[in-house]
């Protein structure tokens, strides 16, 4: 039995997930939540914590978005069977213009994250856009809207210091991604029309794939 566990991204719960659905004689899917990070917790100390979340040796591990990012520095202290890392980016290069600004500027330190019990302004930090006809969507599955987590998690985003794509693992990106549009070069599993949220809206490729992507990376 292969166990195989996945990170939301940033906000999202685990319930982004509820549509993959693998081979059950084959694999065990376990959902990873989101903590509240201690106080100037480093990215690389969180990612040590969430790792006692793992129960099994030799997983597969998936993260979409900033739980890409997460997983890529989780993997360090894991032995992983296979790692994904989705809608995410491979190193800092590929974060867009907008958020190397807030880094050069600081200006992240100044976002109103108190108010993202506005859920418009919550999707907009979440998936970079407004909510338009999304609306039910993003109330189901942006539910973590602590003021420390989202300020800490906008800091880990703009101040990623990764400056290679991780050797072992698996990129799948969207062509319509607003959020991450710069990462589909190199070594990436592009996915024509898929948004920032293709793990809910193209879970059919991820179901019919994974598998395969699974066993073909031993």
């Amino acid at each position: 039995m292969t166990h195989v566990y996945l990170m939301p991204g940033m906000a999202a719960n685990p319930t982004i997930f509820e549509y993959i659905k693998l081979p059950e004689d084959r694999y065990k899917i376990h959902w990873l939540e989101w903590q509240i990070p201690y106080k100037e917790e480093t990215l690389q100390a969180y990612a040590k914590r969430m790792c006692k979340f793992i129960k099994h040796d030799n997983v597969v591990l998936l993260g979409v978005s900033f739980g890409g990012m997460l997983v890529q520095e989780m993997s360090k202290f894991l032995s992983l069977k296979c790692l994904f890392v989705v809608s995410s980016v491979k190193s800092h290069y590929e974060l867009p213009k907008r958020l190397k600004l807030l880094k050069h500027t600081r200006a992240y330190r100044f976002l109103p994250t108190q108010l993202v019990s506005n859920i418009d302004l919550l999707a907009k930090y979440a998936f970079g856009e407004t909510i338009k006809k999304r609306v039910t969507l993003y109330k189901k599955y942006l539910s973590v809207s602590d003021k420390t987590y989202l300020d800490w998690a906008i800091k880990q985003v703009v101040c990623w210091e990764q400056e290679k794509p991780h050797p072992k693992a698996i990129y799948i990106h969207g062509d319509k991604d607003i959020v991450f549009p710069h990462s589909c070069g190199g070594n990436c599993i592009v996915i024509k029309g898929g948004t920032h949220i293709l793990i809910i809206n193209k879970y059919k490729w991820f179901n019919k794939n994974l598998p395969k992507l699974i066993e073909s990376s031993i």
